[in-house]
């Protein structure tokens, strides 16, 4: 019975510690890769600015909560993030059109050899990650972050009352000698570990908050619909037409230049989506999404670059294999290993520090041995 509570304990850890966070980043490493498989699959070039324009739809998230809290207005237990993201996705997609039209529309017309496409992508991501950080800086920014308010300011009251006590703090400023009211809103939570543990009496547990429950469950619901738009709608069969065969496509009398918008559109939704639910979690720093296009690009390409299913399961499988390779099992030894044989040090492959490298070492692997990807992609 012993050994049994801690397969469970061991398991409750996993659960908590990787496989959670595996599932939630997967999600949002998937939706990121889809952008950049249907550009890939209707343009035929690597978007390389996918990853900032990611972050720029996340700064306008984080813009729209940071002006509501400036007038005190508090929107929880909605994350005030995902009541902008519309906004954000509708300045995201009207960027990415924007950059269609004034940078890879001339080189469509000159017929431009991919590489090219790739190098005006590479310059577009430093224009969007310099564009980022002279907007937002280079730091760290929560979208729950502390503010500071006047007494007179907000009704302390109200907001105590929405918000619980913790959230609130009355406290007077050393520097001005005025009494200051500090919010920060909390994330809301279904359970935390702790309440887990002291309602089934184990020694691990794990918690659960809206965000991450948000996150699934909208990327299940964007990789249903974008599957249904592809297969089902005229417009989906076009764009499925005109990757398949360009030519062919153009003497059926299917638009190119609606298909060419159509992608943008979508791809820039995806981007605000994928950086704003990534920045709700996370919190918002532009480098991150720099170095996010690493993950994605593996992702895309071990799926099989150019196929929508191949990046959905190409996202997770990046996910579960950085969290798990860089993760530290002493833990989990120790529930499952007899106490004669405890581990006293860490039990681990590679540092957290190297999460960024096995996506790397993939991405190598897969195009040495299977480049084609899983799912043999190109096609939708």
């Amino acid at each position: 019975m012993a050994y049994l509570t801690d397969l469970v304990n061991g398991f409750l850890w996993m659960f908590n510690f990787l496989i959670l966070p595996a599932i939630t980043y997967g999600s949002m490493l998937a939706l990121g890769a889809l952008g950049v498989t249907l550009i890939f699959g209707i343009l035929r070039f690597a978007h390389f600015a996918h990853g900032d324009m990611m972050a720029f739809g996340a700064m306008i998230s984080l813009m729209g909560v940071e002006l509501l809290n400036h007038f005190g207005i508090f929107t929880y237990p909605v994350p005030a993030g995902l009541l902008f993201l519309p906004v954000a996705m509708v300045v995201t997609v009207l960027l990415a059109i924007g950059l269609d039209q004034s940078v890879y529309r001339y080189y469509r017309r000159m017929k431009s050899p991919p590489v090219v496409f790739v190098m005006a992508s590479i310059g577009v991501m430093f224009l969007l990650n310099g564009l980022t950080r002279l907007i937002k800086g280079a730091e760290l920014s929560k979208f729950n972050a502390r503010r500071t308010f006047g007494v007179e300011d907000v009704d302390v009251a109200a907001l105590t009352e929405q918000l619980g006590k913790r959230a609130v703090r009355t406290r007077t400023d050393v520097a001005t000698n005025e009494e200051i009211v500090q919010v920060r809103e909390p994330e809301f939570v279904f359970f935390t570990v702790r309440q887990f543990k002291e309602a089934t009496g184990f020694a691990e547990g794990f918690g659960l908050n809206l965000i991450q429950v948000i996150m699934v469950v909208l990327a299940v619901l964007i990789f249903l619909g974008l599957y249904w738009f592809l297969r089902r709608t005229r417009t989906g069969k076009s764009m499925r037409a005109y990757s398949d065969n360009e030519d062919l496509a153009l003497l059926s009398g299917i638009d190119p230049q609606k298909v060419v918008f159509v992608t943008w559109l979508i791809a820039g939704s995806l981007a605000a989506v994928a950086g704003t639910m990534y920045g709700l979690d996370k919190g918002y720093k532009p480098f991150t999404y720099f170095q996010m296009i690493l993950p994605i690009f593996a992702a895309v390409i071990v799926g099989g670059i150019g196929n929508p299913q191949g990046a959905i399961l190409g996202g997770y499988l990046i996910a579960f294999t950085e969290i798990f390779i860089t993760a530290n099992y002493r833990k989990v030894a120790n529930y499952l290993l007899p106490e004669p044989l405890e581990v006293m040090g860490n039990l681990q492959l590679l540092g957290t520090e190297y999460k960024f490298g096995v996506s790397f070492l993939i991405l190598v692997l897969v195009l040495l041995f299977r480049p084609t990807g899983i799912f043999r992609g190109k096609v939708f």
